[in-house]
């Protein structure tokens, strides 16, 4: 884990371990300028005076969390094959959590309300439905994706030396598939050796058996109608099933496999055919994504997520978002990947609306007019130090401000293991950082290879603690050139 580093000026610098920024402060050549990502200014040099290394932000855009990893690359030449060998060293992973399915629920809810209260029209006809959108619109959840995204793609490039840029582009590289119902090539045969369909199809039936319903297994491409009777390898005829269920089925069709089961026959033959629902909205953020980071004039590189989980594979890495944003691409080696991850959630800015309601739509609480507390806000990230009581300890974390002084802080791990704890006075609370809309804590990642993990990509355990309390790495440093 990296510390970043900006010049005197606040331009950026290359990161450094936690070892050198300590250090650095100590010797009182450096002031704290963020405290998360941590972040330190030097008071004597210049970026001028620096040398820098290639750093590379890689991305994997997803649905729910959007996985980031800076890089440090490297490049060396194969004496023997005259190859290219790229290998990164991983500065810093991060995970950003969309609150999309948030703004749906509350977008959803406004218009109940509205359409409740315009709804009273009195013989007269309703507004017709002529408003058009503009060219490239996107849903407001699916907007929120895309400027959350680059809100922390600019961060980092003010806080790092980013020379370049890798993203996950699309999640099935449709032309790389054995021919499917949505494109039409033959079964794919290159280097990433089917990668593209099983992805495609573990996105599509769910990651787990279709004949039992079974998850977390190892899972194999089957064919509904078998090729020995006439199947096709379209992926209109292909679905994936456990090892026991494939064994039993043989060479039957489905109808006669499932007899017994005529509803489970009918879901699977109206699935087949229909295409995977959500690759059509995500595959648009990608691109409103990729043109977004086009406009920054870096180079952008941009790969499928089939050729991203085979790298995956190859370097026997585990599945994380973090770690699928750094296979992203060209990549020959990884270094350094078994460090923290820092989650961000992102958590919002508050609500205008000072009336809570039921689900009726009447009102059961107010809040007051004033969004802060005796100096704090809801949001900040605040240090509690309470000394006696059922909850002495040191808390660290984002606080939620009640006009009594007794907060509550939502904490990565506590006593009651909900990490939430409610009470805590204002008095014993030291503000750490203002609120920015999002939440931070640490998290480790488990350290099972990609090879143990099943083909369902099962989601792997992990520990948690709260930011700003776990050792780093040495991933580098800038050097002055002076």
């Amino acid at each position: 884990m990296a510390v970043f580093v900006l010049d005197r000026r606040k331009k950026p610098l290359m990161p450094c371990s936690e070892k050198r920024a300590r250090m650095l402060l100590e010797r009182g050549r450096a002031r704290v300028h963020h405290m998360v990502p941590f972040t330190i200014r030097l008071v004597d040099r210049l970026v001028e005076n620096s040398a820098l290394q290639p750093v590379r932000l890689k991305l994997d855009p997803g649905s729910k969390t959007t996985g980031l990893a800076l890089v440090r690359e490297k490049e060396t030449v194969d004496v023997s094959t005259g190859e290219i060998i790229r290998t990164l060293t991983v500065l810093m992973l991060l995970e950003l959590k969309h609150r999309g399915h948030a703004i749906r629920d509350a977008l959803t809810s406004r218009g109940a309300f509205r359409r409740r209260r315009r709804g009273n029209l009195r013989y007269r006809p309703a507004r017709f439905d002529n408003r058009t959108k503009p060219e490239g619109w996107l849903a407001p959840s699916l907007q929120h994706r895309v400027g959350t995204t680059l809100a922390w793609v600019e961060r980092l490039m003010r806080w790092a030396p980013v020379t370049a840029l890798s993203q996950e582009l699309v999640r099935f590289d449709t032309q790389q598939m054995q021919n499917p119902e949505i494109s039409g090539t033959e079964y794919q045969q290159g280097t990433l050796l089917g990668y593209e369909v099983r992805e495609y199809l573990l996105e599509k039936w769910g990651r787990e058996c279709v004949y039992c319903g079974v998850e977390n297994v190892p899972l194999e491409i089957d064919h509904i109608h078998p090729r020995s009777k006439g199947g096709s390898d379209r992926v209109s005829n292909l679905t994936v099933s456990c090892h026991d269920c494939n064994q039993a089925k043989s060479n039957m069709p489905v109808e006669q496999f499932l007899a017994k089961r005529p509803e489970r026959v009918r879901k699977i033959l109206a699935q087949a055919k229909a295409p995977l629902r959500d690759a059509a909205a995500v595959n648009s953020t990608r691109w409103a994504l990729f043109q977004r980071l086009k406009a920054t004039g870096l180079d952008v590189e941009s790969a499928s997520g089939g050729r991203t989980k085979w790298n995956r594979h190859q370097l026997d890495i585990p599945k994380e978002h973090c770690l699928d944003g750094a296979c992203v691409g060209h990549v020959d080696a990884i270094e350094r990947w078994q460090q923290p991850v820092l989650s961000i959630k992102a958590t919002g800015r508050g609500s205008y609306q000072r009336t809570r309601l039921t689900k009726y739509g009447f009102p059961r609480g107010y809040l007051t007019r004033s969004k802060s507390a005796f100096g704090f806000h809801t949001g900040d990230m605040v240090k509690a130090v309470v000394t006696k009581g059922k909850k002495s300890g040191t808390w660290l974390g984002r606080v939620a401000i009640r006009a009594s002084g007794s907060f509550n802080i939502q904490t990565a791990v506590c006593k009651t293991g909900n990490g939430l704890v409610q009470g805590i006075h204002h008095r014993f609370c030291t503000l750490i950082q203002r609120a920015d809309g999002y939440g931070y804590s640490w998290t480790k990642i488990a350290s099972t290879s990609a090879r143990t993990n099943t083909q369902g990509d099962a989601e792997m355990g992990r520990s948690v603690t709260a930011a700003l309390s776990l050792p780093g790495l040495n991933p580098g440093v800038s050097r002055a050139t002076g």
